[in-house]
């Protein structure tokens, strides 16, 4: 009885956190002290190292690589991942959802618990910045021309220095998670929810303006059903709108969101983690891989040599167009446009996982 009342309670553990994560991160992000997956398979089985989960990875414009882990922090990467500084000096909860770097060098990191926190350029401690939020969940950050915006479970927040806090962009979104966020034409914040599809709201002349919910064309021509669970939105140089869905695949947009097109039918998996648009192609992250679409053939291939986990928690793209992935076991880097990945993971100080008798 001692040991199914064990297993009982870990189950609902690992379930309660699967829940705090939301929409952003899969079940296979988790560990699960009961499984012990074959090595072959990039698993933990007895004895075998394994990497902490990557949730959110950022890069300064002097190729410096910040990546955020699920429970073990944030780490510093000066040379392309070939090594690892943990810095969490501050940093009171563990759990990283979002990371995002400001032009003048700061990062924010978005949390589970804590909301989120400020690392200023050239100091090591971490700053709690949280004053506002409802919800101190924060699923995405964006920084732009128009503010710093964080994306919580209780709608879109804008923070102001001058009062240091956060307030409400608008009420419509109060209740709704907000895994994404992207800014259109240098004013129209784009939010993509889970759940209710897309919203926009006008920046710069938020009293007149409100949420316009963008989603009514997001239907599978075969499946005939609208996706309103959204995990992803970005807009490329020439402001085109790509949002990627939870399990519904991927949508284009040329005319600002008025219509939308699918363009992942080829796909194998329909659940999108990451996007990189550039002019030669369109690089894609799954819950299966990476694929990129070329610009000519229009076809999906997939680029995933040397990644041995496939299961992709965020994808980025350097200044210099090196190519980082953060998986549910570690991160890669790409120096060649995917078509070979190197496990990067080795900074991060991996484990060896030995099973506990309950």
């Amino acid at each position: 009885m001692h040991t199914r009342t064990c297993i009982k309670r870990m189950s609902v553990l690992v379930l309660a956190l699967g829940m705090i994560l939301g929409a952003g991160a899969s079940a296979s992000a988790l560990v699960d002290p009961l499984r012990t997956p074959s090595p072959g398979h990039g698993g933990m089985g007895h004895g075998v190292p394994f990497a902490p989960s990557i949730q959110a990875m950022a890069i300064t414009p002097d190729e410096v690589v910040y990546a955020g882990s699920f429970g073990m922090g944030v780490f510093r990467s000066s040379d392309k991942g070939q090594s690892w500084t943990m810095i969490n000096h501050g940093l009171t909860d563990l759990f990283v959802l979002c990371l995002a770097v400001h032009p003048n060098g700061d990062v924010y990191a978005g949390t589970v618990r804590g909301g989120v926190y400020r690392l200023v350029h050239g100091t090591t401690a971490w700053e709690s910045i949280k004053t506002g939020l409802k919800r101190v969940e924060v699923k995405s950050l964006l920084i732009g021309d128009r503010g710093i915006y964080a994306g919580t479970g209780r709608g879109v927040y804008r923070w102001d220095e001058a009062d240091h806090q956060w307030t409400m962009v608008h009420q419509a979104l109060d209740q709704f998670l907000i895994p994404s966020m992207a800014m259109l034409n240098d004013r129209i914040l784009l939010a993509a929810t889970a759940g209710k599809g897309l919203f926009t709201v006008d920046t710069v002349d938020t009293k007149q303006s409100t949420w316009l919910r963008g989603s009514s064309g997001l239907v599978d021509p075969k499946e005939r059903l609208p996706h309103r669970y959204l995990r992803i939105v970005v807009v490329n140089e020439r402001q085109q709108i790509f949002l990627g869905t939870q399990d519904g695949g991927l949508f284009m947009s040329t005319d600002e969101g008025r219509s939308w097109h699918p363009i992942s039918r080829t796909l194998p998996n329909d659940s999108i983690r990451g996007i990189v648009s550039q002019d030669s192609a369109l690089y894609v992250a799954t819950g299966l891989g990476v694929y990129v679409l070329g610009r000519e053939d229009r076809r999906w291939q997939p680029i995933n040599s040397g990644l041995t986990e496939l299961s992709i928690q965020t994808f980025v793209m350097s200044p210099a167009g090196v190519l980082y992935v953060g998986t549910s076991q570690g991160a890669f880097r790409s120096d060649d446009n995917g078509k070979h990945w190197v496990n990067v993971s080795e900074g991060f100080g991996l484990h060896t996982y030995q099973p506990r008798p309950y």
